[in-house]
């Protein structure tokens, strides 16, 4: 974009879904992928974790309401063919991992986001970022449907949201060593110490972002929660795949606007947090 244009900040960024910890390993893309959920989004991955599979797991979201307001509706009745790649469940058995190039028409690098939201701030940064294929990964219907809404506001073409649990489809739908970025900025930080089991920053999780990565490939992180930004150093820190690229935090994005949470942060008292991993080219072997 040049350089005379200011980057597109939104006026507002609703509430993120939530985001939990996995609690166990998960297999790799292309294995086998069924088994029960949220009732409300595809099943992707069949749990094999010695529990029964009806047990109800620690899943990257909270359970909430899935009505359209009228708004939502039109967005998502005008552009839900085009810019809405969830898979059923029933396409599972013969689906095949997520190809870039014929979903996004183009050859570009591959950015995943976790967690967009209504997806206001998803779109100021696909603005911002013309030169990538932006996957956005949001659970709830009407903020798929939202961010539908602010992507034709915007004139944004560069991007296709998912819905869906999101360490399901890396998991089960992101083929290895294909993105060139994953974005998780602002995750629920479950503060209360019986909920800290629950954050999705741990190392299965991190090691499953990393294999998805290309060598080179970044993986950004924000939150204005200082003890969870020091468990997001120290868990990404240790990974044998990932080198930080700061010594310590990391600056802002540019291309990233300020968001609600970084604002009421920063009303709260709060500093923000920001992380930046690379995937080491000299990884050991996946």
């Amino acid at each position: 974009m040049s350089e005379t244009n200011p980057p597109v900040t939104p006026d507002d960024l609703p509430v993120k879904a939530a985001y939990q910890a996995p609690e166990s390993p998960l297999p790799k893309s292309g294995e086998s992928a069924t088994g029960p959920a949220d009732s409300r989004i595809p099943a992707l991955v069949e749990h094999n974790d010695g529990l029964p599979q009806h047990f109800r797991r620690v899943v990257s979201f909270h359970p909430r309401g899935g009505r359209l307001n009228p708004v939502q509706r039109r967005a998502w009745d005008a552009h839900a063919a085009e810019w809405d790649v969830s898979v059923e469940p029933a396409d599972l058995g013969s689906i095949e991992p997520f190809d870039a190039t014929a979903v996004f028409g183009r050859e570009a690098p591959l950015v995943l986001e976790i967690g967009s939201g209504m997806g206001e701030s998803t779109a100021a940064m696909a603005a911002n970022r013309p030169d990538v294929n932006l996957l956005a990964v949001e659970v709830y219907k009407p903020g798929v449907a939202q961010t539908f809404h602010h992507l034709e506001k915007a004139g944004v073409e560069n991007v296709r949201v998912m819905r869906g649990d999101a360490v399901e489809i890396l998991t089960a739908l992101i083929p290895e060593k294909s993105l060139s970025e994953v974005w998780l900025f602002f995750p629920d930080p479950w503060p209360k110490a019986r909920h800290l089991k629950r954050r999705l920053v741990n190392p299965e999780f991190v090691e499953l972002v990393a294999s998805r990565l290309k060598k080179g490939g970044i993986f950004r992180l924000g939150t204005d929660w200082e003890h969870y930004a020091e468990q997001m150093l120290a868990v990404c820190s240790s990974s044998p795949s990932l080198k930080n690229v700061h010594t310590g935090w990391a600056p802002r994005p540019d291309f990233r606007p300020k968001t609600r949470f970084e604002r009421r942060g920063i009303t709260a008292g709060r500093e923000i947090f920001d992380l930046e991993f690379v995937k080491r080219k000299s990884a050991a072997p996946e």
